[in-house]
């Protein structure tokens, strides 16, 4: 039962997205955003088996978190409402699966409170609801962000001052990042992980610009 709860929310969210005309007229955003609610997905599962949480639900949430990208985003307030559209656009579709009304609150809740914590319907904070904006915001920092990040900045066509700009401010970001806590013990091991990795990659960065304007003493 489980796996097909499963496989029908990956047809309903590639359905969904093959069917808006917004993304259609984007298709890299398309993409971008397919692979990102699969990798959400997949860092939620890993924290649900760690935790004991019903795995299905996670994977659930993870995968619909961010199906309002469905819709065009015309400013911040679209932007930061999208964890409760998502939640809105999920709803029907759960409900149709036949999943447990208790199941459908703490999915929906969980994806409602992603973005800014704020859910427009009553339910509990619980770690099973913090673990899809969890894994939301370990994906956040993972390689493909590095490299999408510093395409987006166009990095390579900034001048070497400016770059150790961005580089310092980033590994000034990434200690701030250190002391924030997330739900579980297993989020927070990953969480972790990945700003380390982060900061590896920004920190050999920084030696590289650091050799590239004389001899070092």
């Amino acid at each position: 039962m489980e796996s097909n709860w499963i496989e029908k929310t990956e047809s309903f969210l590639k359905g969904t997205f093959s069917e808006s005309a917004w993304l259609s007229a984007h298709p890299e955003d398309r993409d971008y955003r397919l692979e990102h609610s699969y990798r959400v997905a997949n860092i939620a599962k890993t924290i649900a088996e760690a935790e004991g949480f019903p795995t299905a639900y996670a994977v659930i949430g993870g995968l619909l978190h961010d199906i309002a990208y469905c819709e065009e985003m015309k400013g911040e307030a679209d932007w930061k409402n999208h964890g409760r559209r998502s939640a809105a656009i999920a709803r029907p579709f759960l409900e149709s699966l036949g999943l447990p009304p208790e199941g459908i609150r703490d999915i929906c809740y969980g994806i409602a409170i992603h973005v800014d914590d704020e859910a427009d319907f009553p339910g509990e904070r619980t770690p099973f609801c913090e673990t899809i904006g969890d894994a939301d915001n370990i994906d956040r920092f993972d390689a493909y962000r590095i490299y999408e990040t510093l395409q987006y900045l166009e990095f390579s066509k900034m001048k070497l001052p400016q770059k150790k700009e961005v580089v310092a401010a980033t590994l000034e970001k990434m200690e701030r990042l250190k002391q924030l806590k997330l739900a579980t013990p297993t989020a927070n091991r990953l969480w972790q992980q990945r700003l380390s990795d982060y900061a590896a990659f920004y920190e050999k960065l920084r030696a590289q610009l650091d050799n590239s304007s004389g001899i070092q003493e």
